[in-house]
């Protein structure tokens, strides 16, 4: 672990484009910004704050909150206690506000519609790898104390059992009882939309209804090992977890099609908070929990504003535990996350690892 707050090298890795790599991402803008009905119909998809409000934006700050001992004796599933104090710590840093209300309260106003993105395609068989429930109920319980009623809090997946694997609801999408009672779960198996179709990397889809409902996002990722784009976190849990055909934005490793998704405005409106579950990460063989010796301990939560910045150090940390267990770097594995740099390149955020500032805390 490292001290400090700007993450060294050595984690973050040698991240500078290459020249090519440049000239891609901006044939990627140019692509994301041609036409101007596409324009037109992107920005009409924006949300809009309750008047009055401005959500908290910190580009490129990020804060990581560690503890040891927070797994239950399964080795799974943190505990509540563990959940709730490091949530606590995490956003008091990022806000500066200790009343869980006022922290939450930076991100989220008592009028907007608040969807909750967690993700469980590798938990579905056995829980074994996914957002955890215990951090997505303290995360509502922040919500509600912002002054957001329950009935104004949505949690959506995919599907079932992808659900299920988060252990918030049954396949059935009945609702752990120690939540609320009020919240909404649901899942969209890829169809579940009314938005008009736009175009991104030439390919027409659609963002799912409790995605484009909302008219504020928090989205809780986790850090993750990927065989098709080498690494998922913040960036693909909403891009690919909220459109009706994420399949086909898999060409090309998905890159530059996770960044130009995450450019459009409907994502960019929405999406105000990031929370990374690191309880557990997968190092190699992801996104699915195929390999138990790949899935190991990591005892730790994040928060930011940032996706990009966010993406770069679970990046980091994955290279890190392939380095420590002999195994290629992503990029020597022929998987380097290239969505990730232009990504940054299109303004979604810090992906310079000098301009990161992150501050850990270890409890």
């Amino acid at each position: 672990m490292f001290k400090g707050r700007t993450a060294p090298a050595a984690l973050l890795g040698d991240l500078r484009p290459s020249r090519r790599d440049f000239l891609g991402a901006l044939a990627a803008g140019a692509t994301l910004l041609g036409g101007g009905e596409a324009l037109a119909a992107s920005s009409s998809l924006a949300a809009r704050p309750p008047a009055g409000f401005v959500p908290l934006s910190i580009p490129g700050k990020i804060v990581k909150v560690t503890k040891s001992n927070t797994l239950q004796p399964n080795g799974l599933w943190p505990t509540e206690a563990s959940a709730k104090v490091m949530l606590e710590r995490v956003m008091t840093e990022l806000t500066g506000l200790s009343d869980m209300g006022a922290a939450f309260g930076k991100f989220v106003h008592k009028d907007d519609k608040v969807a909750i993105k967690p993700n469980g395609i590798a938990g579905k068989q056995g829980a074994t790898m996914a957002t955890n429930k215990e951090l997505v109920l303290e995360i509502v319980k922040g919500v509600m104390a912002a002054g957001v009623p329950a009935t104004n809090i949505t949690i959506f997946e995919q599907y079932p059992s992808f659900m299920a694997g988060t252990r918030i609801a049954t396949k059935s999408l009945v609702l752990d009882p120690a939540f609320p009672a009020g919240i909404t779960v649901v899942v969209h198996e890829n169809k579940d939309a009314s938005m008009a179709e736009i175009k991104v990397a030439g390919v027409m889809t659609k963002f799912v209804r409790p995605f484009t409902e909302a008219t504020a996002v928090i989205n809780v990722g986790l850090i993750k090992d990927h065989s098709i784009c080498g690494y998922t976190g913040c960036l693909k849990n909403i891009t690919h977890g909220s459109t009706i055909n994420p399949h086909a934005f898999h060409e090309h490793r998905a890159s530059p099609q996770i960044a130009e998704l995450y450019a459009q405005d409907v994502v960019k409106s929405r999406v105000r908070l990031h929370i990374i579950d690191g309880f557990k990460v997968i190092y190699d063989e992801g996104p699915l929990d195929t390999n138990k010796k790949r899935r190991v301990p990591h005892e730790a939560v994040y928060a930011t504003t940032d996706p990009v910045a966010m993406d770069v150090v679970g990046w980091g940390v994955i290279d890190q535990w392939r380095k420590d267990n002999s195994l290629p770097t992503l990029k020597d594995a022929d998987r380097e996350p290239t969505y990730i740099r232009i990504a940054g390149e299109l303004g979604l955020g810090m992906y310079d690892k000098n301009r990161i500032r992150m501050r850990e805390v270890a409890l």
